[in-house]
């Protein structure tokens, strides 16, 4: 695709990109309503204002609730300080907020190389994708957490790395699946970085036992354990091994036993692949690799929690850009990202073709935890690595040529 060249022709091209999404957005069906930034309002609302405890709250007419661990509502504490509407304009701001911090540290990826004009074909494209719709259409924190966890990645590349683990552990502290970030750490041999996000998830934990001891007690006791608090396990917007498993059993209960072969499976492979990227230099490829990772062993993984596979997606369009063989595969991902094909079979899930479509997501994100093209050794052209330190020797200078260049061809 040849790119128009002035100013006045990428700037037509933006705004009829911005049009069509626009138009997609507006008719879309699957407009969520701010449903769980509704929760979370709900339950800061009666802790605070109504002497209620944090995990009894149920929102209206559902039988939805506070699923997150204590600290999460804690860091929430200010929603109890204004309005609905007013909470709502805020958490948009945040994962706006959230999604340019994302944007930055992949911006040497992709079609950000072009300046502005490719910013806001990325950004465009981005709002199509069905985990980033439903990020804001729900008032969801995903966007949050992983601009926290890729920000570790940016200091650990910067030479920075004083402060690395900072991000991951509130993360892990908000929401438990970030803390399989740690476990990456380790296997990248950054221990210093292991251990701060380890303490600080300690002591996040800590303050929110200290500020709310009986919701944090009801938690880490009984919560935690009990999955049908977050929702049902065969329900088709689950994109985990869990998920698939449930669909296929149900209305049994899926079987412990085969989760936990196919659990291990993935992370050894996972561990397998994180640890030699990170060996090959590639520390963007072994994060990459483990939301890859955490999507599909998390008990329940909804769709928006698959905005963990832009990272993936941001190399394996860099890779596409480099060997023109891979952009078909971009496109066609991309393409079912956005359709919400998995929602064809709300309603029955049996079949081949139940087993096929209803777990269309979980397939890409195993597909691409085996096949991301990660590690310098798999490139033509290695990425920048995250992992690069500041301190790194400089290359040696090339041997000057028999006879210097003149000026007009150096």
């Amino acid at each position: 695709m040849r790119l128009p060249r002035t100013d006045r022709g990428r700037a037509l091209c933006v705004l009829l990109l911005a049009t069509a999404v626009a138009l997609f957005t507006a008719t879309v069906p699957l407009l969520r309503d701010f449903f769980d930034l509704r929760v979370y309002y709900g339950a800061v609302d009666a802790w605070i204002h109504h002497g209620g405890r944090i995990y009894d709250y149920r929102v209206p007419g559902t039988t939805y609730g506070f699923t997150y661990p204590p600290f999460a509502a804690v860091t929430m504490l200010p929603m109890a300080l204004c309005g609905l509407h007013t909470a709502i304009a805020v958490g948009l701001l945040l994962n706006l907020a959230a999604t340019a911090v994302v944007l930055r540290i992949l911006a040497p990826l992709g079609l950000m190389r072009h300046g502005w004009f490719g910013c806001a074909v990325v950004v465009c494209l981005l709002a199509l994708l069905e985990p980033v719709r439903d990020t804001f259409s729900f008032g969801q924190v995903n966007l949050l957490l992983l601009a926290l966890v890729l920000g570790d990645a940016w200091l650990l590349s910067t030479g920075r790395g004083r402060w690395a683990g900072v991000g991951i552990g509130l993360a892990a502290a908000i929401k438990l699946t970030p803390a399989i970030f740690i476990v990456l750490l380790l296997l990248a041999r950054r221990p210093r970085a292991a251990g701060i996000a380890t303490a600080v998830a300690a002591a996040a934990t800590a303050l929110a036992a200290w500020t709310a001891p009986g919701a944090s007690r009801f938690y880490w006791t009984e919560a935690v354990w009990d999955t049908t608090r977050i929702g049902r396990l065969a329900y088709v917007s689950n994109q985990s091994l869990q998920g698939v498993l449930a669909r296929l059993a149900e209305p049994a209960e899926p079987s412990r036993t085969a989760w936990l072969l196919v659990a291990l499976a993935v992370l050894g492979i996972w561990a397998w692949r994180a640890r030699r990227a990170a060996a090959d230099d590639d520390l963007l490829g072994a994060f990459a690799l483990t939301g890859l990772a955490a999507c599909l062993l998390s008990p329940i993984t909804w769709v928006h929690h698959l905005v963990w596979l832009l990272p993936s997606l941001a190399i394996l369009t860099e890779s596409g850009l480099r060997r023109r063989r891979l952009l078909w595969v971009v496109g066609v991902l991309y393409v079912l990202l956005c359709s919400s094909v998995v929602w064809l079979w709300f309603d029955d899930a049996s079949g081949v073709d139940g087993f096929l479509g209803s777990n269309t997501y979980v397939w890409i994100t195993l597909g691409l935890l085996l096949g991301l093209p990660v590690g310098h050794s798999q490139v033509n052209r290695p990425r920048r690595s995250l992992r690069t330190s500041a301190t790194a020797p400089a290359p040696r200078p090339a041997a000057p040529a028999t006879a210097p260049a003149s000026v007009h061809e150096a």
